[in-house]
């Protein structure tokens, strides 16, 4: 999903955080399995129904008896349901958040029952290890891919859909729910949405809703999308795809996620006295060729509408959905820890920031503190380790 040198980078910066904090013993979880939930006649929040529903989801530790040891990972923008542990021994890397769950981690599954969900609209439908629902899948009543006439879907109806799946387990209330990015939209708003049913809340580089300079922002994100002749108003399936417009809009994407500091640590030697774009108007940079060859690895697997549709649920989002984030944040009951990093610069801190200090004042239990880094958004991921004993500690109270 990233470049060779990225990859190298995210790799290394793991092994030295999980050094520095003493967690390169930990206990590893055992293979993991991807499983699949299906449902039908969903009714999304803007009154559509879509005639069935599929969802991957994987789950790690075991549930007790009482089923009340239940945490829900909820995932970022370009990620899906597996968060920790390897489908073999073979795998390169475990999933996102390995640094802190499993065995004796910050989320213990020696105690926990860790369970994450492929949401709608999943970024990349092609996945082998991605199950999801959304404008690539077969349309039942035309036995062709919606496109755009599947719905337009909100960060409430991959809440829901997840909800369904831990109906489907029997759990009735959840011990926390936690997520990164895109994911701490989920957690956020399963709180306002369900709060007999989340005891404790933990966003990790979120906010609460989508600002009008996160909207524009976005807008960014799905430009190239639009603007790629092959997209075709979404109808692309049975021809050639908007391949250039989706790479296009990875490339925005990976560098969005990242802050100026890393970058210009990865590429400062090379692109120091490079000679080919002087001499030529049509040669890169390596890090725009860099940047290039991560987005053509990571559109494999991606779809133009699967991106376009996540785009505009995070665009339309505001935690609980009602008139006013206060009064969407009202309902909530839950323990609420936010875990904005200090350099991300595509969900600033400010926007963590003001959802606590709302709460606070609303007189509800919440807590904030930062995660430091060079790595901007991607802190919330590649330095998440620095908040372990805290995340632990909160997951203890």
């Amino acid at each position: 999903m990233v470049s060779a040198k990225l990859q190298k980078w995210l790799i290394v910066a793991s092994v030295i955080a999980m050094s520095q904090f003493g967690l390169v013993n930990a206990a590893e979880l055992p293979l993991v399995k991807k499983q699949v939930f299906s449902t039908e006649n969903f009714q999304t929040y803007g009154g559509e129904t879509i005639a069935e529903v599929k969802v991957g989801w994987e789950a790690y530790g075991e549930l007790n008896a009482a089923k009340d040891n239940a945490i829900l990972i909820t995932h970022f923008f370009s990620g899906n349901s597996h968060a920790a542990g390897k489908y073999s021994h073979e795998d390169a890397q475990p999933g996102y958040w390995d640094t802190i769950i499993g065995p004796g981690k910050a989320i213990d599954t020696n105690e926990f029952y860790v369970i994450s969900i492929d949401t709608l609209v999943n970024q990349e439908p092609s996945n082998p290890n991605v199950t999801t629902t959304g404008p690539a899948t077969i349309n039942p009543e035309t036995g062709k891919p919606y496109g755009l006439d599947f719905p337009v879907v909100t960060i409430r109806d991959f809440v829901n859909v997840q909800r369904l799946v831990i109906d489907s387990l029997g759990i009735d209330t959840l011990h926390a729910v936690v997520g990164a990015s895109m994911g701490s939209l989920q957690a956020l708003d399963w709180a306002a949405a369900y709060p007999d049913r989340v005891e404790r809340m933990i966003s990790v580089i979120g906010m609460g809703e989508a600002d009008p300079w996160t909207i524009a922002n976005l807008q960014h994100w799905a430009n190239p999308i639009i603007n790629d002749p092959n997209w075709n108003d979404g109808d692309y399936y049975s021809s050639a795809p908007p391949t250039a417009g989706v790479v296009q809009a990875l490339r925005m994407i990976t560098l969005g996620s990242l802050h100026p500091q890393i970058v210009n640590q990865m590429y400062a030697a090379s692109s120091a006295g490079e000679k080919a774009p002087l001499q030529d108007i049509r040669a890169n940079f390596a890090v725009v060729d860099q940047l290039e060859a991560a987005a053509n690895l990571r559109a494999t697997y991606a779809d133009a509408n699967h991106i376009l549709y996540l785009v505009r649920a995070n665009q339309l989002f505001m935690a609980g959905f009602q008139d006013s984030l206060a009064d969407g944040l009202a309902n909530i009951t839950a323990k609420s820890l936010f875990l904005p990093a200090t350099n991300d610069l595509l969900l600033q801190p400010y926007m963590a920031k003001r959802v606590h200090n709302l709460l606070v004042e609303q007189g509800k239990d919440s807590s904030y503190a930062e995660i430091d880094g060079p790595w901007g958004h991607l802190d919330g991921v590649v330095s998440i380790i620095q908040q372990a004993d805290l995340i632990q500690q909160f997951l203890q109270e």
